[in-house]
């Protein structure tokens, strides 16, 4: 645990002030950091600290578990036995003492003699009597030594309520010795006595008079007990109900919770209104849409509000059915509608919840898709006498497809009124490394500090777009890591509390692909590249800012933002896709993009056909290259049209959706020099967004030549020089539009023109060498 690099006189003063309020104590992570570090300090201080720590990780846990929990016991006995007069580690041994005499040493319902039983009936009871008796006495020792164990413990620790519960306990046990004592030998004798329906009326009375005595320690005795193991006290939360204590206790949230709390109040409101005789006309739909990415609680929120209606009586069970399109659509006409009323017929009484329910109707399905036969049967038998106020709806997803989705169905939308629309956020950063910690020590685990780290590193590494799956992904990580320090642990020798409960950063870590050693960085294949010695200066220039900036970062140093949107100009085959697609390669390896790929898209990609599509397109063209660059070709293509044109549309939802994903999206806009400069006057966010151009000069017949000879290599053919000839001279005496591109194809027309003549010859005849050159006579232009 070097990289803690944590002191002693730190972990003193944390330790310090966790103890003077031990129950307002929640740094457990950091408690369980701080054991691995004395686990092998020697100094005396050390030791103290250690018993100190292993007190309040027992209390934190008897918190969460029950007192004989192994765990709690193992770090409770190591406390004391580094400290047996530590205060916190003796009050939390005395309660687990006392949870001990929790054991039945008196049945729950003594049975009672009746004078109307048969002597055999009696007999029966007498003899358990007598064995209830014998039970208490043989079990007694062992409550009195408990009790005397506690006793030392409570008063070692000066704790006189403790002291106090003992003494009374202990006052109980001795009163309880005369009446079973008088039991056990009135029974006795009345087993002898008790025949048909002859019996002794005096022992009766005898046995009857122990058990009332009996009866009343017994209660006395669980009380004391009882208000012993109350360890929580009342708070401002014990007037909800558990289904809002368990909101309350998730991490982050805070919109959502209030939203639930204030529903909360109302339905309570209008059920007190009900009680005092007020009629309410219109009751409050319980239907809900909750609208959120994956894992961030959808699920968990459908059924926590499930508990709510049932805990204020608004529905008579707690059960939530969950379904999806493929448990309501059918394959055939009436299919559907019938899956759809069995499903709502077993709902009832409770709540359908309905996940990702914009599938029901998909863009562009055809006439046998019967996904809107779910929706018209839902909207029905919500407002039917059959099923209307029996059960409700809850419908869940992704936030644009749901949108989209209700505004196609206004007559579901109607029943979903707007206050009734809930959306889950994603989580923060910081939030989701506190849900990371929390899983962790749900799992006895805690990271150290290297492994928070890394921790934080592959959720930003995962937290792309909105398919991330927030706390879902973050569980994952969580038992990825616990599978390889599992997995890596030498279990034939002792363990240590480090290789027990720590996650460090080599757990943490993503296993990284095999790379091959020879792998080329983007900038050194770039700089393979023929000609572009102006781009390739301007990458560079950028890479070594952008490589400045993120070492004066390290080092805590100022930094100046670094505008990586860019304007690629340059005429066809100049080479702009290819140096695109490593400029992004380029930005992962300097850790300023997760994914590094490409999304090449044109006018057709990004702008429909009609009004309030065109964003729609666009945006989902810019999810799909979230992580990476949009390179958008003759993007001067979205101003070419007039003020009606949905072009601009596609240029306003881009500036948007760029100021939305700022750091997880790079936009390269290309395109001849003059239309480009059109384009981005037409928009001011354009202009602000992109001052760094790049001008791809065309290529020279001698960089053209050179071309022809690279792609033939990569295709695995030889030039001869007579093909070398012939080339550069039939260059010179052409006009060259295509740049790049007409190297190309120039290849591909050489290689099939070889192919021809290869096929003329005898197959005994070709050689290696015939299947390998191209010659003069395969080049045509």
């Amino acid at each position: 645990m070097n990289e803690l690099r944590v002191s002693i006189d730190q972990i003193q003063n944390d330790v310090q002030v966790w103890l003077e309020e031990p129950e307002q104590f929640i740094q457990e992570a950091l408690a369980l950091r701080y054991l691995t570090i004395l686990e092998d300090r020697t100094e005396p201080v050390s030791g103290r600290l250690r018993a100190a720590v292993l007190s309040l990780l027992a209390l934190k846990r008897s918190n969460r578990y029950s007192l004989d929990d192994p765990l709690l016991k193992k770090w409770l006995d190591e406390a004391l036995t580094i400290e047996p007069n530590h205060p916190l580690a003796n009050e939390i041994h005395t309660e687990r003492l006392i949870s001990q005499l929790e054991i039945d040493i008196i049945p729950e319902k003594l049975p009672q003699i009746r004078e109307t039983d048969h002597g055999a009936s009696k007999k029966k009871i007498a003899q358990d009597y007598f064995q209830i008796a014998n039970q208490f006495f043989s079990k007694a020792s062992e409550v009195h030594s408990i009790l005397h164990q506690a006793k030392q413990a409570a008063e070692m620790n000066q704790n006189n309520k403790q002291i106090e519960t003992v003494n009374q306990l202990e006052k109980i046990i001795t009163d309880l010795h005369e009446p079973m004592l008088a039991i056990a030998k009135a029974t006795e004798a009345y087993q002898e006595s008790a025949t048909g329906i002859f019996y002794s009326a005096s022992q009766l009375k005898e046995i009857r008079a122990s058990i009332k005595v009996i009866e009343e320690l017994k209660e006395a005795w669980q009380e004391a007990i009882q208000k012993e193991n109350e360890k929580m006290t009342s708070t401002d939360q014990d007037q909800y109900p558990q289904s809002l204590k368990t909101l309350n206790q998730m991490i982050g949230l805070k919109d959502v919770k209030e939203r639930v709390k204030g529903l909360y109040h109302f339905l309570q409101y209008q059920r007190r209104r009900k009680e005092e005789g007020f009629r309410i006309q219109d009751d409050l739909s319980l239907n809900m849409i909750i609208t959120g990415n994956p894992g961030t609680g959808k699920t968990m929120l459908a059924r926590l509000l499930a508990k709510i209606y049932y805990e204020l009586g608004v529905l008579p069970r707690e059960d939530v059915l969950e379904v999806d399109r493929s448990q309501l659509v059918g394959g055939f006409v009436g299919q559907t509608e019938e899956n759809t009323i069995n499903m709502i017929e077993k709902s009832l009484g409770g709540i359908l919840f309905i996940d990702e329910a914009y599938s029901l109707k998909r863009e562009g399905a055809g006439s046998n898709d019967y996904g809107q036969a779910v929706i018209d049967t839902l909207v029905s038998a919500m407002s039917s006498s059959d099923y209307a106020g029996k059960f409700a709806v809850i419908l869940a997803g992704y936030p644009e497809e749901m949108r989209q989705f209700l505004w196609a169905n206004p007559g579901l939308r109607s029943r979903f009124p707007e206050p009734n629309h809930i959306h889950l956020p994603d989580y923060s950063i910081d939030e989701l490394l506190l849900i990371g910690e929390r899983m962790a020590l749900d799992n006895d685990f805690v990271f150290s500090m290297d492994g928070v780290r890394e921790l934080r590193k592959r959720i930003e590494t995962e937290q792309v777009d909105e398919t991330f799956g927030n706390a879902r992904t973050v569980k994952n990580i969580v038992l990825d890591a616990i599978f390889k320090k599992g997995s890596q642990v030498d279990t034939a020798n002792s363990l240590t509390i480090d290789q027990l409960t720590v996650l460090d950063g080599k757990d943490v870590k993503a296993d990284q692909r095999t790379v091959e050693e020879n792998a080329e960085s983007a900038l050194e294949q770039l700089s393979r590249l023929i000609g572009l010695d102006e781009v390739k200066r301007e990458v560079q220039a950028l890479s070594s800012l952008v490589r400045v900036q993120q070492l004066r970062a390290e080092k805590n140093m100022r930094v100046i933002p670094v505008q990586l949107h860019s304007i690629f100009t340059g005429n066809p085959g100049t080479g702009k896709t290819t140096v695109a697609k490593l400029f992004s390669k380029l930005l992962k390896e300097m850790g300023l993009l997760k994914r590094g790929h490409v999304v090449v898209a044109g006018r057709t990609d990004l702008v429909a056909g009609y009004m309030g599509q065109t964003a729609i397109k666009t945006k989902k063209k810019i999810r799909e290259a979230l992580g990476g660059v949009l390179f958008i070709d003759e993007a001067y293509s979205l101003a070419a049209g007039g003020e009606k044109d949905f072009g601009r549309e596609a240029i306003d939802t881009l500036v948007e959706e760029m100021t939305r994903h700022n750091e997880n999206l790079v936009v390269i806009l290309a395109g001849y020099p003059n239309e480009m400069k059109h384009l981005i006057g037409q928009n001011p966010g354009l202009e602000s967004r992109f001052k760094k151009y790049i001008h791809f000069d065309d290529y020279s017949k001698d960089e053209i030549l050179r071309m022809v000879t690279m792609y033939a290599l990569e295709y695995g053919y030889q030039l001869d020089n007579g093909a070398i000839n012939h080339i550069e001279k039939e260059i010179q005496n052409i006009t060259i539009t295509s740049n790049g591109r007409y190297a190309v194809n120039l290849v591909e027309l050489a290689i099939r023109e070889q192919a021809q003549r290869i096929c003329q010859l005898k197959e005994d005849e070709i050689q290696p060498d015939d299947l390998m050159m191209l010659m003069k006579e395969d080049f045509v232009f």
